[in-house]
């Protein structure tokens, strides 16, 4: 039987070209896996008759936007997860979902090898790769351009031998991803860092700087998940598009940063996700009133420790799944509604209730009705302070001799 192998497809010209590229290359048919987490563009079905076009002897499509919103966006909100405080995962949290597709299409027919598009300096190719091991141990992995030398002048030049059904003499300067949860822009006229962004490169939000009137928002969370905008209830799919659309026209989430990569280089990365950093700035906010003290000083730990495994491919990892669970006990209490104003750029939190809120006016008032016993504060402090007190004494004695 001839072997068979399953390649990550996008519909672009680099993956159209690698499915001939890999066929000739290895001798191997091609199975053709797209995934729609939201990314917005053409049909799957579009793309499914391109991929057949270009020689795949099968294409599996899959729509993945629900079950990428509910199973992969919902727990990085639960995690306020910003990789370096700034990044809210964009392309991180979209390969997991992607790889579940590509090891399950590789069983469906037969495939021992996964392929997919990622050059040898970037994450995704250890985040394909780390899931795919992890999910499809006995399965093999291929990278055409890392591996293959498909350089992109020989995937036009191949495109235009074949006569592949893909456009070749467009030429976008930019290296550009996204899903519902955000939109990724590197690479070009970028990667000199004293360059500002020029406005062509934006798709997800208009510009800041002449906003329209202020949009007033209320955001309901049930456990940490949110069901409803402006008192109509929503799926999370619906919460991340409604907040896209309307943050997005706000200039929301726009984000220039240098980051770490995993293979030790730095990057710098211009992000676009309103939708994502709107709620992750409301669920911050909910959670504010609603965890107590000492575990929310720990989940800022763990949120970020849950942002670096995850950026760094380890989703499917033992810690991963380890700090999942921390993280969805602390969601317990996390409901309420939480009212925000978007406007020239900034989403600011202005209101907060919640059922289950730790605020307690009558303790945090200084006016009548005070219950606040300000008496107990002088031994508090002395207890509190005793062993810097302690210690602070041992040195001014040492000191002295």
């Amino acid at each position: 039987m001839t072997e068979r192998i399953v390649l990550a497809y996008s519909g672009g010209l680099d993956t159209s070209v690698a499915i001939g590229w890999i066929g000739e290359a290895t001798g191997a048919e091609v199975i053709a896996v797209a995934v729609d987490v939201g990314q917005g563009g053409e049909s799957l079905e579009t793309i499914r008759q391109r991929a057949l076009g270009c020689g795949a002897v099968e294409a599996y499509v899959a729509d993945a936007s629900d079950e990428f919103a509910n199973e992969y966006c919902v727990p990085t909100l639960k995690a306020n997860a910003l990789y370096q405080g700034h990044y809210p995962l964009v392309s991180a949290i979209s390969r997991p979902v992607i790889v579940k597709h590509l090891v399950k299409a590789a069983r469906e027919f037969g495939a021992t090898t996964v392929a997919h598009g990622c050059t040898g300096k970037g994450n995704d190719q250890v985040r394909f790769e780390v899931g795919i091991q992890t999910l499809g141990p006995d399965l093999k992995c291929i990278a055409p351009v890392r591996d293959l030398a498909l350089t992109r002048d020989k995937a036009i030049a191949f495109a235009e031998e074949k006569g592949l059904p893909i456009e070749t003499t467009k030429k976008n300067p930019y290296s550009i991803d996204q899903n519902v949860w955000g939109r990724a822009v590197e690479t070009g006229y970028l990667e000199d860092i004293w360059n500002a962004p020029t406005k062509d490169i934006y798709d997800y939000t208009a510009t800041p700087e002449f906003p329209p009137a202020p949009d007033e928002v209320t955001i309901s969370f049930e456990a940490g998940v949110p069901v409803a905008i402006d008192g109509v209830k929503v799926t999370p799919l619906q919460a991340i598009k409604e907040l896209n659309r309307r943050a997005g026209a706000q200039g929301v989430g726009r984000i220039d940063v240098v980051e770490d990569r995993l293979v030790g280089i730095k990057s710098r990365e211009i992000y676009e996700a309103p939708g994502a950093m709107a709620l992750i700035t409301a669920h911050k906010h909910l959670e504010d009133i609603t965890v107590e003290r000492e575990q929310a000083r720990f989940k800022a730990t763990v949120g970020q420790r849950w942002a670096e495994l995850v950026y760094d491919g380890q989703w499917f990892s033992p810690l991963k799944r380890s700090l999942d669970a921390f993280i969805e006990d602390t969601q317990k209490y996390v409901s309420g509604d939480i009212r925000m104003t978007l406007h020239g750029g900034q989403a600011i939190v202005n209101g907060r209730r919640s059922d289950t809120s730790l605020y307690d006016f009558s303790l945090a008032t200084y006016d009548t009705g005070d219950t606040f016993d300000q008496s107990q504060a002088k031994g508090f402090i002395e207890l509190w302070g005793m062993s810097a007190k302690v210690a602070s004494g041992r040195d001014i004695r040492v000191a002295g001799k």
